[in-house]
This record gives C-alpha cells, structure tokens and sequence, in this order.
C-alpha cells in the first residue's frame, strides 16, 4: 500500500491506499471482517499479487502455518491496520509484539485499539517496560484530536476508558501524550525505539525514520516524567 506520486493526495502517518493488484481486507479478533471506518484489526490480502512471497525455503509447513492458515484463503501480514472512512489505511504495527502483565498477554494491537476508540485520541501506540511487581506494564504514547489539550484529568479519562473496553489489567500505568510518533517512510511505528524511551535504555539507530526528531521530542518529555522502572 502506498500514494501514487503526484497523484495521491497524502495524510501524515497513513500508507494511503492499496497499490494496484492489491485487495488488503481487515478481520477482528474473532475472525470476522471490519466494515467500520477506524477500527482496528489483523491486516490480510486477499487474492496473490505480482512478487508476493511464495514459499520458504525447505520450510513450506512454516510459511502455511504463518501466512495462510490464520485466515484461510487470505494472506496475513501479521501486521494490525485500520481503515479510516476516506479509505485510507494505517499500519498499527506488528502483531507479535506482545505485552505480558501480571501473567496476563495481551497483543499492542488490542491496547492501541482501545486506547484511539477514545473520541479525543488520533493515534496511539504502547510499549512494555519493566515493573517490579507487574513483570512488565504498558506505557501509552498517545496522539490527540487537533484541538485536544493535553492534561492530567484526559490521561486519567483515557486510561477509564481503557479499563472499560479490555479490563483492568490492561489499562495503562503511564500516558505520554505525543505530538507525533516515530515512523519509518512506510508509515510504520518503530515500538523498539517507543520501548527503548519508556524503559529507559538506549535508543539505537534512528536513521531510518521519516523524522528523527520526533524521539528528541519524546526523549525531553520522558525525562519530565517521574516513573520508576524495573
């Protein structure tokens, strides 16, 4: 999926729309498919493509286990995606990345839904770091609505809402709201650096983002933040 050029009319974070050949179909977490404009699910294709992988090499039961059988008749990206009601699409990353809490799993991808399923919420994305009693907890990296100012009584609304939607277990501990996330060209969000800010550690390579400034940005903001990690 991306934007013709010259041709596409673009929106900041969004891999714009399916390239030709290419039929992306969006399935929730029970299998059926999302029809709704904005919400989030597992992203598939559904029909072959010119390039499109084929096998692995002498693995062929992996590549059917992983790609083929999640959604039988669909190729699955393992990516999480939405759809917004211009249809344009937006890469909510990988599903593998998974956060455990208290023994509890629980895929990013489900968070991050029901964190942008709050009205005031453009974008989110979330990160594990470590707790001393949890194992690991989630920090929430959350871009609001233009217009939306930041404040202590929005993150504690949004962490309510979390609650709500997928339980207790999974709200939140920390919410950082961000002007902009950190993305690679394709629009993808980097979690590793996003993990790397909240746990504290070091952020690595950065050249392959669209803007690098945007984890200076964050960096500053996380140093204003009194969390104890580990």
């Amino acid at each position: 999926m991306t934007p013709i050029a010259t041709a596409t009319p673009t929106k900041p974070g969004s891999c714009c729309m399916p390239f030709f050949g290419i039929k992306p179909v969006i399935f929730d977490l029970e299998g059926d498919e999302v029809t709704e404009p904005d919400e989030g699910g597992y992203l598939a294709i559904a029909q072959s493509w010119p390039g499109m992988l084929r096998d692995v090499w002498r693995n062929t039961e992996r590549f059917k286990s992983t790609y083929l059988e999640k959604f039988p008749g669909y190729y699955y990206t393992d990516d999480g995606a939405r759809r917004d009601e211009d249809g344009y699409y937006w890469i909510l990353g990988r599903l593998d990345d998974v956060i455990k809490v208290s023994g509890h799993r629980i895929g990013t991808m489900e968070v991050e839904s029901a964190i942008v399923s709050h009205p005031k919420v453009a974008e989110a994305a979330v990160a594990p770091f470590p707790h001393k009693i949890k194992g690991q907890a989630i920090w929430a990296f959350v871009t609001l609505m233009s217009g939306i100012e930041k404040s202590a009584k929005l993150s504690k609304e949004i962490r309510m809402h979390v609650r709500q939607e997928i339980g207790p277990v999974f709200q939140p501990d920390v919410i950082q709201f961000a002007d902009a996330l950190p993305k690679t060209r394709s629009g993808k969000i980097m979690r590793r650096i996003l993990k790397a800010i909240a746990s504290g550690t070091e952020i690595g390579n950065v050249t392959t983002l669209a803007d690098p400034s945007v984890v200076d940005e964050l960096l500053e903001e996380r140093k204003k933040m009194d969390v104890e990690v580990g």
